[in-house]
């Protein structure tokens, strides 16, 4: 009987120990904790290549006591970060506006999986072009034969020109040397140096120099190519001559460095209302060509990214070489229209 009442205890134990460790996990999962609510705001369409990013929508999250805001960035990516404690089974309501779409709102309730983890995207609809598209073409100004223009600054190096130089080295064939520097290679003969020097001016360089004997015993000759081998805006050709005199010639390119601006052209892609073209990151001078109810008009864009006829904005591509990525979407009263002779391409 003592036996089986240790039995009993044991066992007792050992559900009370598993017991209060599953509620001490409970507690240590279920415990308040800050939240942070992360997604991306976009226009409602069931065409998915017309769900622009909105940006500047605000976005207003509250759990009834703590109300937080932020607004979404040219991405449309948004991020609120409760600093205060969230039970789980909380019901979260997130208010999304922007003064060219409907409200809207989302309801979320945090549970074991944490709404953090989450991604929330806002589809938010038009509000103000109800009657544009029941009546597309009454009292509309048409935009059309859109080119997008800029310009880019790159280095260039530019060939000005040449230089031509020849040298001799003066010596008599046949003196030995008897240890008198300068000697042949071997330490036989009297020798003679000679060298020259060209200089490629102000902001400019040699490239390409090349030197080399072009009269006399050439055989017996040796050029030092260390004062010109890698160019520069001075250069030096140096040669050891161990016979009679030889002559030597010293050739080399011109460059000059400098920033050459080119104007590029290219042509957007439009869906639906918006337009968008990508440049890269040195552009300059970006301006918009456009047909207004078929009068030619250029469009700078400027600092502010203002047209009269559309709203832009612009934001870095995620690539590596960080593209500038521009929406401009149509203002009330405006339509895209193309023409034969226009190269736009439109996605309809």
């Amino acid at each position: 009987m003592r036996h089986k009442r240790i039995a009993a205890w044991i066992v007792t134990g050992s559900v009370v120990v598993a017991g209060a460790t599953v509620l001490l996990v409970r507690a240590h999962h279920w415990r308040p904790r800050s939240l942070t609510i992360q997604g991306a705001v976009v226009s409602k369409d069931t065409d998915t290549r017309k769900q622009i990013p909105i940006a500047a929508a605000t976005v207003i999250a509250s759990d009834g006591v703590t109300r937080m805001q932020t607004q979404s960035d040219a991405s449309g990516y948004y991020k609120i970060v409760f600093p205060e404690a969230v039970w789980p089974g909380q019901t979260l309501t997130i208010h999304f506006e922007h003064a060219h779409y409907q409200p809207l709102e989302m309801k979320l309730t945090t549970g074991l999986r944490l709404v953090s983890k989450e991604l929330h995207i806002a589809a938010m609809a038009p509000s103000a072009r109800q009657e544009e598209e029941e009546n597309p073409r009454l009292h509309m100004t048409v935009v059309s034969n859109i080119r997008v223009r800029y310009t880019v600054n790159s280095q260039t190096d530019e060939n000005v020109g040449s230089a031509v130089q020849t040298f001799q080295v003066v010596n008599k064939g046949n003196v030995p040397c008897n240890a008198q520097a300068p000697c042949s290679p071997d330490g036989n003969w009297k020798a003679a140096q000679g060298s020259v020097t060209l200089d490629a001016g102000p902001e400019n360089e040699f490239r390409n120099a090349r030197a080399s004997c072009i009269a006399g015993p050439c055989a017996f000759s040796r050029i030092d190519a260390s004062g010109f081998e890698h160019g520069g805006r001075t250069i030096t050709a140096s040669a050891l001559d161990w016979s009679d005199t030889a002559t030597f010639l010293l050739e080399a390119e011109v460059f000059r460095s400098g920033m050459t601006s080119r104007v590029r052209q290219l042509y957007p892609v439009l869906f639906g209302q918006t337009l968008h073209f990508t440049l890269p990151p040195t552009e300059e001078g970006v301006s918009l060509e456009a047909d207004l109810e078929g009068t030619p008009m250029v469009f700078p864009l400027g600092p502010e990214l203002y047209l009269s006829w559309a709203t832009c904005i612009v934001r870095d591509s995620s690539d590596g070489e960080k593209t500038q990525v521009y929406q401009c979407e149509l203002k009330p009263g405006y339509r895209f229209e193309t023409t034969s002779a226009g190269k736009l391409t439109y996605q309809r």
